[in-house]
């Protein structure tokens, strides 16, 4: 099936010559190409219509989960008959193992998986593996962690058809193998159900079950059903049923592997025993030994990640397999907000060696486990294909890459103009921006303020509160729902200022800021760089009165080389503009895109439809309205209520009003322990 681009409105403004520019490059052959786009300017429409033209599955990477839900929400719009997959990080929570020597430390791995987002990993790689061409993976840079072989995944996948003759217990052994585990009660995800000759099975991802009915040992019929009710809802001649999980393996791979593991560790206490290391030596035999007895009895064991490579059969050093490997060798490849990915992509190799290398130095794990890793950079580039860089600001590697030739997108659809870069001296600079924040907050516009260092935000949020201005500060100490929270209320109202270290937050769209300054303009450095300076200005560029202030004493050559690109810019804008007859209009607020990752709910439903918890809008509660006055007798229900509200919408993958109604739950069991 081809991708099919649905849209209520056109390419304007530049959109269409960087279309155009973007898959002339492609089609002539060149593997790296940028697109240099201002925030605002429809950069997802245009990669959806080069998407659409080319017909090749395409991986869109981000680097945080957030802007992958914002993407995946655009453009699940933008194709909605068409695959368009998510796949991140499954953890809620991830404590990695390691081992401090320096205190003699050692900490256990401690995780919380997200099963909504394990079911939508499964259902991106088993898409890839169907075979289909329109799919659109929207990923976070953990799509380069080892994941299984899909040649195993592959292999480990059963196909039956309406009239295949299946051995009756060689079908339920092979579901086994794919690791599913059979109930005789309710059906959850990747569990089957054996009653006769009819087998009712719940696959790892979905919301339906096949029902499968035997005539001996002919395949009579196969049907979806309602997991609960039983109600039939369609007939098929063919289905497919992928693996449980993405680490999985075939029983010959396991008994090679299980041989090669015993031949290490006996390497591994000779090595340490050599070295008079008796307590290491000792340490691996029994932590190894214990995990194999646990592998050929259950087929896994906590932390079998650590032994990938013998079940890959995989050399000592090469890469893991990855989502990369799932994709056919025409995938395009496109790299959103490309100058900060791209260094989160080198990063991750380093700091996973060097947990890694503790662990292995003393006894905790065997050196295969430092081929559990992500990819390295270069590994990576090997595996990219043909790639489109994305965004505002590209650093050098994508220009180098891309031989300096660069498509330019400066038009926004809405008219918007790159807001203007003002320098001011900073004799009087707070009682200076004191003054510009009476006159926003005045017409309820928001204004960001970025400082150089964390105790200076801290500092001048608290003068704030003294002279009355709503304010937050906001940086790396503060937790990441927290963060969220912030921003929330600064959209909603709740305060006029935020403050922060570095809210260069790309896509942090934010249409209500009219205002952002910028202190200490002229230090020079990564905060205060070309890049750091036009980033923290495009905040502004969703407002219709946008205006950014540099507080400086002298003008450094990154804030003449960002004026002198905003100036550029505007000209630009400005004239066509006036070319086209086109006034300036406030843009809109873009959600998150979160509301879309409905996995319950079927493909047509739009983000439009009634959640399944009460939202605040709705008069839904947050954890700030816990009361103090309910009865005894109403706790238990409202504990209930509160748990259920909290379930949906983690199901929803809505995090932000699940933690509020966590929050609430955690209130209202407090209340209920005092009470007592």
């Amino acid at each position: 099936m081809d991708f099919k681009l649905v849209s209520d409105y056109a390419p304007t403004g530049d959109q269409p010559e960087a279309i155009a520019q973007l898959i002339g490059s492609i089609e002539s052959g060149v593997r790296h190409n940028t697109l240099l786009g201002v925030t605002g300017s429809g950069k997802t429409f245009t990669i959806a219509n080069v998407v659409a033209h080319f017909n090749r599955p395409t991986l869109v990477l981000s680097h945080n989960k957030t802007l992958a839900a914002q993407l995946y929400g655009e453009f699940k719009n933008f194709f909605p008959e068409n695959a368009v997959e998510y796949f991140v990080s499954y953890y809620d929570y991830y404590q990695p193992e390691a081992y401090l020597p320096s205190t003699d430390t050692y900490i256990e791995k401690d995780l919380a998986i997200n099963d909504e987002l394990d079911k939508l990993r499964l259902h991106a790689t088993a898409t890839l593996l169907s075979g289909r061409r329109d799919v659109v993976v929207v990923s976070s840079v953990s799509c380069l962690y080892g994941i299984g072989n899909p040649n195993d995944f592959h292999a480990t996948s059963i196909t039956i058809r309406t009239g295949d003759v299946v051995n009756y217990k060689h079908f339920m052994y092979r579901l086994v193998e794919a690791l599913y585990t059979r109930t005789e009660t309710e059906m959850s995800p990747a569990t089957f159900r054996v009653k006769g000759d009819t087998f009712d099975i719940m696959p790892a991802f979905g919301d339906n079950c096949y029902r499968v009915t035997f005539f001996d040992n002919e395949i009579e019929s196969i049907q979806t059903i309602d997991p609960v009710s039983g109600q039939r809802f369609e007939t098929l001649d063919k289905v497919t049923i992928f693996p449980a999980n993405l680490f999985v393996t075939t029983k010959e791979h396991i008994n090679s592997a299980v041989q090669q593991i015993y031949l290490d560790l006996g390497k591994q206490i000779e090595f340490f025993e050599r070295q008079g290391r008796m307590v290491e030596a000792q340490r691996i035999k029994q932590r190894v030994e214990y995990d194999l007895e646990m592998i050929k009895e259950l087929g896994y064991c906590p932390g079998i990640e650590n032994y990938s490579r013998y079940f890959d059969g995989r050399p000592e050093g090469t890469r893991p397999f990855c989502l990369l490997d799932y994709f056919p060798k025409d995938f395009l490849m496109v790299i959103d907000e490309s100058h900060v990915t791209l260094p989160q992509v080198h990063a991750m190799f380093g700091g996973d060696r060097a947990r890694k290398e503790n662990l292995v130095e003393y006894g905790f794990r065997l050196p295969a486990a430092k081929d559990n890793r992500p990819l390295r950079f270069e590994e990576f580039e090997q595996l990219m294909g043909t790639a489109i860089y994305v965004s505002a600001t590209p650093a050098d590697y994508e220009l180098v890459k891309s031989e300096g030739v660069v498509v330019e997108q400066l038009i926004r659809p809405t008219g918007l103009v790159d807001p203007p870069l003002e320098v001011r001296v900073t004799l009087n600079q707070i009682d200076d921006l004191i003054e510009e924040i009476d006159k926003r907050v005045k017409v309820e516009d928001k204004i960001l303020i970025t400082t150089i260092t964390k105790r200076m935000a801290e500092e001048l949020s608290k003068y704030f509160d003294r002279v009355g201005i709503r304010n937050r500060y906001i940086h790396s100490d503060v937790d990441t729902l927290e963060r969220v929270q912030i921003l929330e209320d600064l959209r909603a109202g709740m305060f006029d200022v935020l403050v922060g270290v570095n809210l260069l937050r790309e896509g942090l769209d934010l249409p209500e800021v009219g205002l952002v300054a910028i202190l200490d303009a002229d230090k020079e450095g990564f905060l205060r760089n070309v890049r750091s300076i036009t980033q923290i200005a495009g905040r502004a560029a969703r407002h219709s009165n946008g205006h950014v202030i540099l507080y400086a004493d002298r003008c450094t050559d990154s804030m003449v080389a960002a004026i002198e690109q905003s100036n550029r810019r505007r000209e630009k804008q400005v004239q066509y503009n006036i070319e086209h007859a086109m006034l300036p209009r406030q843009a809109q607020k873009s959600g998150s895109g979160q509301n879309l990752l409905i996995s319950q709910q079927p493909q047509q439903q739009t983000a439009a439809a009634a959640p399944l918890y009460p939202t605040v809008e709705q008069g839904g509660m947050i954890a700030a309205d816990v009361q103090t006055t309910y009865n005894a007798a109403d706790l238990d229900a409202l504990i209930a209520k509160a748990r259920e509200d909290m379930e949906r919408a983690a199901k929803s993958l809505d995090f932000l009003a699940a933690a509020r109604y966590r929050d609430r739950m955690y209130e209202l069991q407090k209340l209920k322990e005092e009470a007592r």
